[in-house]
């Protein structure tokens, strides 16, 4: 997959201008805050994810404006493509060559992205909260159904909390939780089936990774646990068996919290480094190796279900790795559209795209480098 232009239209701080990528490593270089991360977070809502920073769709429009609008020319399934996403009024429209989409999960899975920031680097020491996105984010654009799953299983989850907080006030409300309870664990057991699935693709690769940033002196392991009890080598029905038993064992649990204590949305990725719990006992280094072979396992997996190399994004990462992780992340990049942000342009790149208060005032390809 590559990014052949990119527009952008009252977007953030950036000015209205159109940016034609090199096909290989393309630099986003300047000062802090004039608008390097604005033009990765513009490449990734193309994947028709949230803002990678957790950005609100009025957040994205300029000052003083009241709509945005981006665009994106790429070239993907063999073929060139387009997509535009207007901004307004706290939502987002697509167009995906030249035909409007009703809702923005139809653009998922067209255009494919990773993206790496120094976010993802706490994503070990952080909670279970965080490696449930990265699954879920990553399983969104290999089988863009996945998203629909995970919709009807939250707005399922609303229901029942709002239902367990009523019950105090209304017994008789509590007969009907059986039905919501039903619902949830049909919804929950495929979500947790497609889990367990990405996980067997994920493991190996993801291991292999880290063997080759730690010289084969470490280990990395990963583990799927699902909090309700249930197994990775179940079946869609006995993991839905499982869920729902639970969920009816702790109801009354629920209903003195006020909400669902079971289920996929409490579910983990264990991450062992040399057997011990890296989110515990790993050292920093460990932690954000295992990181970077998370991320590189992510994008891996995803050209290999999708045929085609995703597109890299990756936020100021470089300058929190030593010099040894770094060629060790460029270097499994190669061959991929990647691109970087960083304050000062240090990164051999055939593109530098410089930027200065929202302005990109030099673009630069570079197709002869100096003898290191």
């Amino acid at each position: 997959m590559i990014l052949k232009s990119l527009e952008f239209e009252n977007y953030r701080n950036l000015e209205h201008t159109v940016i034609y990528p090199d096909e290989a490593i393309n630099v986003i270089c300047g000062e802090n805050a004039q608008g390097k991360t604005n033009i990765l977070e513009c490449i990734w809502l193309f994947t028709g994810g949230r803002s990678f920073r957790g950005a609100k769709e009025n957040e994205m429009i300029r000052f003083g404006e009241k709509y945005s609008k981006i665009k994106a020319e790429f070239f993907s399934e063999e073929r060139d493509q387009k997509i535009e996403i207007l901004i307004q009024n706290g939502k987002r429209k697509s167009t995906l060559n030249d035909v409007p989409k009703q809702y923005l999960s139809q653009i998922i899975g067209k255009f494919c992205a990773v993206v790496f920031s120094p976010n993802h680097l706490s994503l070990i020491k952080d909670g279970p909260e965080e490696r449930r996105g990265f699954i879920d984010g990553a399983l969104c654009q290999i089988k863009p159904s996945y998203a629909i799953t995970v919709t009807k299983y939250k707005k399922i989850l609303n229901e029942r909390n709002a239902l367990l907080k009523d019950i105090p006030h209304n017994r008789e409300l509590e007969d009907t939780l059986e039905v919501w309870d039903r619902r949830l664990a049909a919804e929950g057991a495929v979500a947790a089936t497609e889990r367990i699935e990405y996980m067997k693709k994920l493991i190996p690769t993801a291991s292999a990774f880290y063997d080759g940033i730690s010289s084969g002196r470490e280990k990395l392991e990963l583990q799927y646990k699902m909090n309700f009890g249930g197994k990775e080598n179940m079946t869609l029905q006995e993991i839905e068996k499982i869920l729902y038993n639970s969920l009816k064992k702790r109801r009354q649990d629920d209903i003195y919290c006020g909400y669902t204590t079971a289920g996929i949305h409490r579910d983990d990725i264990i991450v062992r480094i040399n057997e011990k719990d890296s989110r515990i006992y790993g050292s920093q280094g460990q932690q954000r190796s295992a990181v970077i072979a998370l991320k590189l396992a992510e994008a891996a997996t995803l050209g290999r279900s999708k045929g085609e190399s995703p597109i890299i994004l990756l936020d100021d990462v470089l300058s929190e790795l030593d010099p040894s992780r770094q060629d060790y992340l460029l270097r499994r990049l190669s061959g991929m559209q990647v691109f970087i942000t960083c304050c000062e342009q240090n990164v051999r790149a055939e593109n530098i795209i410089k930027v200065n208060e929202g302005i990109i005032d030099c673009v630069e390809k570079k197709t002869d480098f100096p003898d290191d």
